[in-house]
Formats: structure tokens, sequence, C-alpha cells
């Protein structure tokens, strides 16, 4: 009777460690968030701003609706912003992009605990190494410094990295299922896959790393099922069924969004080979990339990448030799409890591929070009690195339980003092977004002030691709910007009667202002025929931006 109390509080011990590690990840970003929000860095990726513009767009716009979340980016993050940046203040401090990605971490880290927990945790004997290693890894994914600074920004990787690791914790706990014997029929263990491919659907809607994970998940799933189909298990009619409903979950992702990008833009892979798409921006910019057409040296670029965003110098080796020595232990000696962890390396083949021929360079500052470029991709490995360093300090209480104490200690300085490596000369990611908010703040200052002192009411009309960020610092709502999504997408290769086509052809008839930057959009088609140029505003290594009266000049321009 007693042993069978204690087994049924096991479960509710388990919970409330899972409570106590969201709890610590709740405070880590708490007071992340403040530092960064206190020293103005929430908005210092460009696509960090972009990405709360376009959520505001959908309620905050000349043409509002659904169809402002546009294409390229996918629209789950876009659409979990939106009820955090209905306030004005929100929107401008960049506070309310924040909220999603500071959740997602909270749940990323409690997952990581999980998963790790549940793969090494196989009886009373183990219990106590298993916790250790979940902790272990635990601390080595939260206190991660690139990840606390990315999870403070309304940026993507924080939602990713949580449904991903969520997809795997789920996915891992279906196969224990089956490896302790239980019933192929009980309920339970179907959920756990149908929740899997809920973060699976979730994480395509985030990132088109996910459409990459789902694929793996996907075959990984057909792959076990044949696999019981031949070994004589086709009398299990529900569990194919459950089977069939996961592939059916995570590939209808794909398909919606193909077919909404043939539907409003009459080209299904517009998010691919579009005027905005990653294809054209690197056309444009030109940008050199090490690996082009190479896929090997595209993975090692990753690689680097990766062991940049875990520690500076040789320690960022270390973390490798460990993560590669899991996996060989993973698949040779313990392939039914660490088999799903091999999932976690899936972002290094989507990376090596999507570098080398899918128009998205990587840059490291070590080697050439010398530059930061992309360098938050890396953290698609963090999971990876975490549970191996976990699963390692949990193997090796195992075998040394007697020194327990000093094992810990000292991997726990090993990751102290790489991620104190990290903190010395400034994560990686914050120093990709200090140089573009460096490459664009000066100019968008300059236009900023000018707007300001145009009378509030006053309608613009712009390009907001690249320089949304003056309006949302300026404060004025982007209903009083006619821009270059306010036209029916459907419309090609021009839509005519569209309000943008419209206002570029005659200005004074829809706005009071206009704002060009060269070589944009508007500088090139407007109409400048009846328009009178205020000023002219130069800032260092930036196109000249020019603002126009459409109407009446104000009589000063503060």
């Amino acid at each position: 009777m007693t042993a069978h109390r204690e087994a049924k509080r096991l479960p509710v011990v388990a919970d409330r460690s899972v409570g106590r590690v969201a709890g610590i990840a709740a405070l880590v970003s708490l007071f992340s968030f403040l530092y960064y929000f206190q020293h103005g860095t929430l908005l210092f990726y460009g696509d960090a701003v972009a990405h709360i513009n376009i959520a505001r767009r959908v309620f905050d716009s000349q043409t509002p609706g659904l169809l402002q979340l546009g294409t390229v980016w996918l629209p789950l993050p876009h659409l979990l912003v939106i009820p955090f940046i209905w306030s004005k203040s929100m929107w401008q401090s960049g506070a309310g992009g924040s909220m999603p990605s500071m959740l997602a971490y909270v749940f990323g880290v409690a997952g990581i605990f999980r998963l790790v927990r549940g793969a090494l945790q196989a009886d009373q004997r183990t219990k106590p190494a298993a916790a250790f290693g979940a902790w272990i890894a635990t601390f080595a994914y939260g206190a991660n410094p690139n990840l606390i600074y990315m999870q403070s920004t309304a940026m993507t990787e924080s939602i990713y990295l949580a449904l991903f690791i969520w997809a795997v914790v789920y996915f891992a706990e279906f196969i224990r299922a089956f490896r302790d014997g239980i019933d192929a029929e009980q309920q339970s263990a179907r959920n756990l896959l149908m929740r899997c491919a809920w973060c699976l659907a979730g994480a395509e809607f985030t990132r088109y790393d996910g459409w990459f994970a789902a694929g793996v998940f996907g075959l990984t799933v057909l792959a076990f099922g044949m696999r019981r189909w031949h070994r004589g298990a086709s009398q299990d009619r529900n569990l194919y069924w459950v089977f069939a409903k996961f592939l059916l979950g995570i590939a209808v992702v794909p398909v919606l969004w193909l077919a909404y990008n043939g539907v409003v833009y009459r080209n299904p892979l517009e998010f691919a080979n579009g005027p905005h798409s990653a294809k054209a921006i690197e056309q444009r910019v030109a940008a050199p990339n090490p690996a082009l057409n190479n896929g090997g040296l595209g993975a090692v670029y990753f690689l680097k990448s990766a062991q940049l965003n875990m520690a500076d110098g040789n320690w960022g080796r270390f973390w490798l030799a460990g993560a590669l020595l899991v996996l060989v232990l993973g698949v040779w000696k313990f392939r039914a409890t660490w088999a799903p962890i091999a999932f976690l390396w899936a972002p290094l083949i989507f990376y090596a591929l999507s570098i080398a021929y899918g128009s998205v360079p990587l840059h490291v500052h070590t080697w050439w070009p010398f530059a930061i470029f992309n360098q938050r991709y890396g953290l698609q490995l963090l999971p990876m690195f975490a549970v191996s360093a976990g699963m390692l300090a949990a193997s090796s209480v195992l075998v040394s339980g007697r020194h327990v104490a000093k094992l810990a200690a000292i991997i726990a300085v090993l990751v102290v003092v790489s991620y104190g490596s990290v903190w010395a000369i400034g994560p990686q990611c914050l120093q990709e977004a200090q140089r573009q908010w460096n490459g664009r703040h000066n100019l968008n200052d300059a236009v900023q002030r000018a707007v300001e002192g145009l009378p509030p009411s006053s309608m613009f009309l712009m390009d907001l691709g690249e320089h949304v960020g003056v309006m949302e610092q300026a404060g004025i709502p982007l209903r009083q910007v006619v821009n270059n999504e306010n036209h029916r997408p459907w419309k090609r290769p021009s839509d005519p009667e569209g309000l943008w086509e419209r206002s570029l052809a005659d200005p004074p008839r829809y706005v009071d202002f206009v704002i060009t930057f060269e070589g944009d959009d508007v500088d090139k088609i407007v109409n400048r025929t009846n328009l009178t140029m205020l000023m002219e505003i130069h800032a260092s290594g930036q196109p000249r931006a020019r603002l126009y009266a459409a109407r009446s000049a104000p009589n000063q321009l503060h």
C-alpha cells in the first residue's frame, strides 16, 4: 500500500519540479527584459521592428485585415503579438513584441527539463541522476546569454524553439509508452502523438525550419508504422488512424501556406521567390556567401555559429565534442531511450542546405568575410547542446555516483566559464543587432524628428519596408500612412485601382506629405508634379531621404 501511494505521488513531485523550473525561468525572463528595456535594445534588430509593425498593420492600417500579414514571414508570431500592441506605448517601446517571446522562453526551459528527466529516469535507481542531468540541461539552455537577449525581443527564435522542444518532448514520451509496453489502444499514448503534431504545426506556422522538422518527424512516424505493420501489428487500427491524423496535421500547414500565397499573390511560392523573399534580398544586397553551393561548408559555418552562441574561443569546441559523444552513445548503446534526441540535430541539415542553396548567407566574425550576419541561426542548436550536457552529466553520475558533488561543480564551472566568455565580449546576437541599429538609426532618427514637427493628423505616403520604425518611434498610427501594403496583391502585375497605386499617381489627392528614401518604390514611381520638397536628409552610409509637401507646406518645421 505504501509503495502504491508513493508511485501515485511521483507525478505530483515531477509537476512541482517543472513548476519550479518555470518559475525560475520566468524571473530570469522578466529581469533580463527589464535590463534590455532600460538599455533600449529591444528594437535593435530590424526584423524585430518589422514583426511588430506587421502585427500592428492588421488593425492599424488604411486597409486593415489579415492580408496585412503579407508573405515571406509565417503568420503565427505576428498573430501572437497583436493582443500586446493595442497599447500605443507597448507598440512604440517594442515591449509588446517581447511578451510572446518571453512566455515561449519559459515554456522552452520547462520543456528541456521535462525532456531530459523523462529520457533518463527509468526507475528509482536512475531518478537522482536524471534529476541532476535535467537541471544541468535546463541551466545550459536557460542561462545562454544569446537566448536571454533574443527572448526579450520580438524575434521568432524563442517561440520556435519552445514549440520544437515540446514536439520532441511529446514524441519521446510517445516512444517510451511503446517501449514500456503500454497498450497502443490507450488514449493517453495516442494523445501524446497528437500533442506533438500540434506543436509541430505551430512551429511550421512560425519558421520554415518547422517545415523541415515536421518532415523529419513525419518520416519517422511513417517508418515506425510500417515497421509495426510488418511485425504483424496490423490489427492496431486505432493506432494507424492516429498516425494518419498526425501526418495530415503536419502536412496541412505547408499546404495552407502555399494555397494562401497562390490565391492572394497568384504565386504559391511567393514567399520563396517573390520580390520580398530571401532570394530577392540576397540579390539586392549582394552579401558574400562563403558556402554558396557547398552544403558541407554550409554545415561547417552553421556549426561555427552555433559554437559562438555557446562560448567564445576554444570553449565552443568542448560543447561540440560533448554533443558528438552523446550522439554516438545514444545511437550505439541507448537507442530506445535517446533516439528522439537525434531530432535536435535536424537544424544542422536544414541550415546547411539553406545556407548553401537557399539564399541565406551566414557570416561569423572569426572567418571570412569576418562579419556578423544571421549569427542568430546558430541558436537553433542550443537545445541539442543543452540536452547533451545534461545527458552527459547524468551518465557520469551513474558511473561515479560517489562523486556527484565534485562532478556537479566541474560541469557547473564549465557552463559558467563558457557563458562568462560570451558575456565578456557581449552576446553575438546582441552584437549583430547593434550593428544593424548603427546602420539605420541616424537616418531614421533624423526623419523621425522631421515628421514629429508636422501637424499630428497629417497623412503620409511612404514605403514602410525598410523604415517602418520612423512612424513607430514618432507615434504616428499606421492608418495615417499610405504604404506599399495598401493594395490588392492578387492584382498582377499592378493594381491601378489600389490605394497605393492611386496615391503614387496623384499624391495631393490622398496625402499631405510624401517621404522618399533613395531607390525605394516611392522614390522611383511617385508623381512629383505637384510636390514641394521641404528638406533632404543625409546620414553617412545611408540613402538620402526627402520630405515633400503634397498640399500646402507648413509654415515651419520643428
